[in-house]
């Protein structure tokens, strides 16, 4: 028997006997409870980085762990195929998407197999593919058919040389799109949304209902959704039948106005602009279009903003105060309009500053002073005619109801949340579903056409869809009368197929329908999620909007699609950055002593950041794998930080994780090749030889049955790998030093110390597992319970302290009392060495704990 750990020679060894055995597919037998185990699908770029080894190492372990626990578990991979970066390959390779997807697929579904990921690649989906994304199609009909899903005209940000929209995300903090370089405009365009905002309600409440995903990503959610209680207040336009709309969460403050605010695209700017001031607001419109949302909203950014010569009627007062246009003020939020409080309001009072805006003070505290900034506080009303006097708080309920008795408003709940703007100008995404003639107008394709394909001999120029370039695939009759129609050129946005494909897993190959309710029901929700916190209000926000529209569509019965989630930290390497010029330098040029730039000769900021190829700091798992193999990347991974703190990446960690595994290989195959042991396997020790154990046995089984109880807690709860992994190789040591190799209990602790590191490092596991003699594999076995019987002890270690001072402990029987302790303390060679030659004062008893000797100074 080879003593040396080789990982590459048993590792690609076990991965076939895995696949060929069907280790990690779903099983149907609907009797053992289920554990739905899931990690967020990647987008297949074609390579592996250390953040997805901890990702899926992460979900791996459970997977495995449960599967030992008695569940059967579902722990399926597929790849969010669709977006831009494929396109963008097609227009620099001049490659189809498809074809650059499908390579990257392939490429990095090897990586996974090499990492050792139980995934049942039989639940694949890829959705990009057309038997995914029909059924992405059949969904956006559900929505259109709910009334959820709608076309209207939106500010959005343009880039003008893709001649795309993109999402706030794709806009720099300079305004400037991610990819082309280009300076985003603001420009109103026809566009699809869902109509997240109705469930803005439960999505808000039900966070309650997840009391086992991360505080901060909750609040992150709430924030997001962004829940105000107030006021809708109507302000007729001076010499105008309309009115400017405005939601308030001060409507106490209302006799303290002095301006109104639209935003630049709001309809009603052009109308109530007076002709003097129409030359000045349109320049500034056109200012305003070219910035982005980011640089309008921005708190540390000045508030521009211009007279439109309109004016509006305080209906509270009758008194007429200007309108203006300002580019903090957007039209897709609430209503496009504000009501300026100079006085009680930190912006307004800046604006009113910069602008000579008249400040009108109505809530004061207790005097009435001169404003040097906004004052923002409750008080006491004042300058409000008939309110004055009343608490501010009350008079918010009073003011609402004032309005609602002269028809100029009522109470309102408001959220910050937007309806999800999800069409794209672009090719690589699924087409929506839908076709404009000019007779019916908005017509859905029929069930039976889905899926509407996208054509393949396209022409990628990068300047906007290249399917509206297309007239032999726009142009189609409509399905309801016939009349030439056109289809809908813009695809959905990647988040679409993102939000469902945890549904479509369980029933991944069904042809006949979105998925067999039955077979989701038994499955949802996902037992446990995993991912990046970068998903915390997007994509996790749009799936439990989906989740709660079909359970209203009467397709899932569950009201949250995760149960748990996990969202593990980055991992991060040594950058060596210089201060002077910002560049950064690999750490191969560098000589870490004395860590200086190798061109200038100037001193590097040296500091852990998030791997990156710009940062010259990654680490290639596959060199990692081939030096060390998969399980030793496995173990360090989940040793070096708990799963949601940030892990720094450390060469000698890595090495001392493979020496650990060495030291089980050499400890499990001396056991193996013992005479005594040799092809007996390790059977658990039997209830008769429990009870004729030798201290050193007790011991040793004391040390195991630690170990299982300790490992079981740490995986529990809050998965804390890191603490469990340090537990194993404290049963390690226990194994390596015991005095009692030949014994049963010997026999047990190799058994157990294989199991508990079966999930971690699987691998190895199931080598040394058929090494000992067993012909199944240990992925196959129950998870070892703790014998409380075991962890029972004799004796217990009494700390032995003079003057407060710990100097050694010692072993007294468990049982003992007070002035036995005493007197085991007394008697034992470590006090009487300390305490020689002094006069003991006082003794002090902690009983189970310590003794401690007062002694003359």
């Amino acid at each position: 028997m080879d003593s040396r750990y080789n990982p590459q020679s048993i590792e690609e060894k076990w991965q076939q006997t895995w696949a060929e055995q069907n280790l990690d597919q779903m099983p149907e037998d609907t009797e053992k409870p289920k554990f739905y185990a899931l990690s967020m699908f990647p987008y297949p770029s074609g390579s592996l980085h250390m953040g997805h080894v901890r990702n899926y190492t992460i979900i791996d372990v459970i997977a495995r762990l449960k599967r030992m626990q008695g569940y059967r578990v579902l722990n399926p991979m597929g790849w969010d195929a669709f977006g831009l970066p494929a396109e963008n390959a097609a227009i620099e390779r001049g490659v189809p998407p498809a074809q650059w997807t499908y390579q990257n697929i392939s490429q990095m579904k090897g990586l996974f197999r090499r990492l050792g990921i139980s995934f049942d690649w039989t639940k694949e989906v890829t959705t990009c593919s057309p038997d995914y994304y029909r059924w992405t199609q059949w969904l956006f009909l559900q929505f259109l058919e709910a009334g959820l899903a709608y076309q209207k005209e939106a500010a959005v940000n343009w880039d003008p040389i893709d001649q795309t929209v993109l999402a706030n995300e794709q806009v720099d903090n300079e305004g400037r799109s991610w990819r082309s370089g280009a300076k985003v405009e603001r420009k109103l365009l026809r566009q699809w949304f869902l109509k997240i905002t109705d469930y803005a309600e439960q999505l808000l409440n039900d966070l309650d209902k997840l009391p086992d995903w991360p505080e901060r990503v909750k609040l992150m959610q709430a924030n997001w959704i962004g829940k105000s209680v107030g006021a809708y207040l109507e302000f007729p336009i001076v010499g105008m039948d309309e009115k400017v709309a405005v939601f308030t969460t001060r409507p106490d403050t209302i006799y303290g106005v002095s301006y109104v605010v639209l935003a630049p695209e709001h309809p009603l700017t052009q109308r109530v602009t007076t002709a003097d001031q129409k030359a000045a607001v349109d320049t500034f419109i056109k200012e305003v279009a070219l910035q982005s949302e980011m640089d309008r909203t921005a708190d540390d950014k000045p508030k521009r903003g211009i007279p439109t010569g309109g004016k509006v009627i305080n209906p509270f007062n009758d008194e007429e105060i200007p309108i203006w246009i300002a580019d903090y003020v957007l039209y897709e939020y609430g209503t496009g309009a504000v009501m300026g409080v100079p006085a009680h309001d930190t912006r307004d009072f800046k604006f009113a500053k910069q602008y000579e805006l008249p400040i009108k003070v109505v809530i004061v505290d207790d005097d009435e002073l001169p404003l040097t900034e906004a004052y923002t506080e409750p008080g006491i009303m004042i300058n409000s005619q008939s309110f004055n006097g009343m608490d501010s708080i009350k008079g918010k309920a009073a003011i609402i109801q004032g309005a609602v008795n002269s028809g100029c408003g009522k109470a309102r709940v408001q959220y910050r949340l937007r309806d999800w703007l999800i069409s794209r100008q672009r090719y690589w995404g699924a087409p929506i579903p839908v076709i404009h003639c000019p007779k019916c107008g908005t017509v859905p394709v029929p069930q039976s056409d889905l899926p509407v394909l996208l054509p393949e001999n396209v022409e990628f120029t990068g300047k906007g869809s290249p399917l509206a370039k297309m007239p032999e695939w726009v142009n189609v009759p409509c399905p309801s009368c016939g009349t030439p129609a056109q289809r809908e050129t813009d695809t959905m946005d990647t988040f679409m197929d993102s939000s469902w494909y945890f549904l479509r897993y369980p029933d991944a190959q069904n042809a006949v329908q979105v998925f067999d309710s039955a077979k989701t029901n038994d499955w949802m929700p996902v037992d446990q999620y995993v991912g990046g916190i970068e998903h915390a209000i997007l994509h996790l926000l749009y799936s439990r909007f989906f989740t709660k529209v079909l359970r209203d569509r009467g397709l899932i019965n569950c009201d949250e699609p995760f149960k748990r989630l996990l969202t593990q930290g980055m991992v991060q390497a040594k950058a060596y950055k210089n201060p002077v010029t910002g560049k950064y330098v690999a750490a191969s040029d560098v000589d870490s002593e004395n860590p200086k730039d190798p061109q200038t000769g100037e001193a590097l900021e040296v500091f852990y950041e998030k791997m990156s190829k710009s940062k010259y700091n990654g680490v290639d798992p596959l060199e990692v794998m081939g030096k060390y193999g998969v399980d030793t990347a496995r173990m360090f991974i989940l040793f070096k930080a708990p799963p949601e703190k940030d892990l720094e990446w450390d060469d000698a960690d890595v090495e001392g994780q493979f020496r650990f595994l060495n030291r089980v290989w050499r400890v499990v195959t001396e056991f193996a090749s013992s005479p005594a042991r040799a092809g007996t396997g390790a059977p658990p020790l039997q209830a008769g030889e429990k009870d004729v154990l030798s201290k050193i046995e007790q011991d040793l089984r004391r040390a195991i049955h630690i170990a299982i109880k300790e490992v079981r807690e740490d995986l529990e709860g809050e998965y804390q790998f890191n603490t469990a992994v340090s537990e194993m190789m404290k049963l390690n040591n226990a194994l390596a030093d015991a005095k009692c190799k030949d014994s049963p209990v010997y026999a047990e602790g190799i058994n157990t110390l294989i199991l508990l590191l079966a999930p971690f490092s699987p691998h190895i596991a199931d080598e040394l597992w058929h090494l000992i003699g067993n012909s199944e594999s240990v992925h196959l076995q129950t998870w070892p319970v703790a014998d409380p019987s075991a962890l029972v002890t004799d004796e217990i270690t009494l700390v032995i302290q003079v003057m407060g001072k710990t100097r050694g402990t010692i072993q007294v029987p468990s049982g003992a009392d007070k002035a036995a302790l005493e007197n085991y303390a007394r008697e034992s060679d470590l006090a009487k060495r300390h305490l020689e030659g002094k006069e003991i004062k006082k003794v002090i008893v902690v009983p189970g704990k310590l003794v401690n000797f007062v002694v003359a100074g």
